[in-house]
């Protein structure tokens, strides 16, 4: 059994990898990281996780020695060999942030800002996706306190999504636009600069629908745990593609079993994970929460035509939401 207190990132220089990077980095944690090269990145760069100067491993065997967990943030390739490295009963945990381990029958879903209760041990940690993790501690937090009867979730997806791929196509996307010039479709098969989608184009290589479904999927999971707000009905989703960067953005209606009051409703949200803007600030954006952890609620505001329901504005840093369930649940097996 590995004896260090190593974790092994897989993916040096993506999104998802710089996040935990800058996670580990910040936040005083307990263990060090290894880095790895993805398939794309090159082995031997030079680089830093805070101020501590590290090497980018290459992608083998040695590279996993006495790491007592691997967190997969590279792409779909170098996850699949890492695993292949690892075998069918690591040593290593393994915390998956690609969704690659997401069939296996030792994988288990985890959202530690959702969880209340210990999880039990196992190989395979899968880190639930952030727009599940984000909608399941508003719903639980408000079921908690004021009984849900149903609601209708309006999720808007960033670029960021795709990783690096997704952000740099909307940006020669938007160049291309003003400058008359043809689009690069290789991500989204179809214009989404200056535009809302409700699908891709038929050759995008990850359908829009397949990722509603992860979502859906995750979050029946995360609300089914249980804890403080089990049992809250499973909302109505729709999955809009937004040309944004980063972040995700939510539109909730939600409808209680009694009229809520809107000032005790904005009281209860407030703890742990949530930040809430009363109806004297401005309402969160994507924008203003990139970099931050947990999510952001306001323009909380009651239904005009149905006394029991009430709209919710709420936002997160898909990016950092899901390092930062990562990086807890490594601090929970290191």
């Amino acid at each position: 059994m590995p004896n260090s207190r190593t974790v092994a990132l897989i993916g040096s220089e993506t999104l998802l990898a710089r996040e935990v990077r800058d996670i580990v980095a910040t936040s005083g944690a307990d263990f060090g990281l290894r880095l790895v090269a993805a398939a794309e990145e090159e082995s031997g760069a030079l680089t830093r996780v805070g101020d501590e100067a590290s090497i980018v491993n290459l992608l083998n065997a040695e590279s996993l020695v006495d790491a007592r967990a691997v967190i997969l943030a590279g792409n779909a390739e170098s996850s699949r060999q890492t695993l292949e490295l690892l075998g069918a009963e690591p040593d290593a945990a393994v915390i998956d942030l690609t969704y690659a381990a997401e069939e296996r029958p030792d994988a288990r879903l985890r959202a530690p800002l959702v969880e209340t209760l210990r999880v039990e041990d196992t190989a395979v940690h899968v880190i639930a996706h952030p727009a599940a993790i984000a909608i399941a501690l508003l719903l639980r937090r408000l079921h908690a306190n004021d009984p849900v009867r149903s609601s209708v979730i309006q999720i808007f997806a960033p670029a960021s999504e795709h990783g690096v791929l997704g952000v740099h196509e909307l940006q020669q996307q938007t160049v291309s636009v003003l400058s008359f010039k043809s689009l690069p479709k290789a991500v989204f098969d179809t214009q989404l600069s200056f535009n809302l989608l409700a699908r891709y184009g038929e050759d995008a290589p990850a359908p829009l629908e397949a990722t509603e479904m992860r979502i859906e999927r995750h979050l029946a999971s995360l609300l089914a745990l249980p804890g403080d707000g089990a049992g809250v009905p499973m909302p109505s989703l729709r999955l809009i593609q937004a040309p944004v960067f980063h972040g995700y953005s939510f539109s909730a209606w939600v409808k209680f079993v009694d009229a809520p009051d809107m000032k005790m409703l904005e009281s209860w949200l407030a703890t742990d994970g949530i930040e809430v803007r009363g109806g004297d600030f401005e309402p969160p954006s994507n924008v203003g929460q990139a970099g931050q952890g947990g999510i952001a609620v306001g323009a909380i505001t009651a239904d005009r035509n149905h006394a029991e329901a009430a709209w919710l504005w709420f936002v997160a840093d898909n990016v950092r939401l899901a390092a930062e369930n990562a990086v807890a649940v490594a601090r929970q097996l290191v």
